[in-house]
């Protein structure tokens, strides 16, 4: 089973920048899905960004200002939100789709961490 932690919300102002991390543990598997998605006070969740076999989708909303990356040596998948607006606040969510050794395909969500924009 693959889990995932998430950290590096907070409190920022608008323009300000934030990094958010998505920690994958487990053993015996490969990543080739992964996306952040959001869901604000009121709405229903929504993705933020979605890659899967070097296709990237952002939102329109964060094109330009969002970026997701990877570190394999880590696995770990980074957002790094530039430009942040206080529409951008939302608890964040990371997922994770991607093959256990073994064969069997799995898809993991974070637990998500609280990103506040505001002066």
């Amino acid at each position: 089973q693959v889990q995932l932690v998430e950290f590096g919300g907070g409190l920022v102002q608008p323009g300000g920048s934030l990094r958010l991390s998505c920690a994958a543990s487990g053993s015996n598997f490969s990543i080739y899905a992964m996306g952040w998605y959001r869901q604000a006070p009121g709405n229903q969740r929504e993705v933020v960004v979605a890659t899967s076999r070097n296709i990237t989708n952002y939102a329109d909303a964060v094109k330009g200002r969002f970026t997701i990356s990877r570190d394999n040596t880590k696995n770990t998948v980074y957002l790094q939100m530039n430009s942040l607006k206080p529409e951008d606040t939302a608890v964040y969510y990371c997922n994770v789709g991607g093959r256990m050794d073994s064969g069997s395909h799995f898809t993991s969500w974070g637990q998500g961490t609280e990103v506040t924009v505001s002066s």
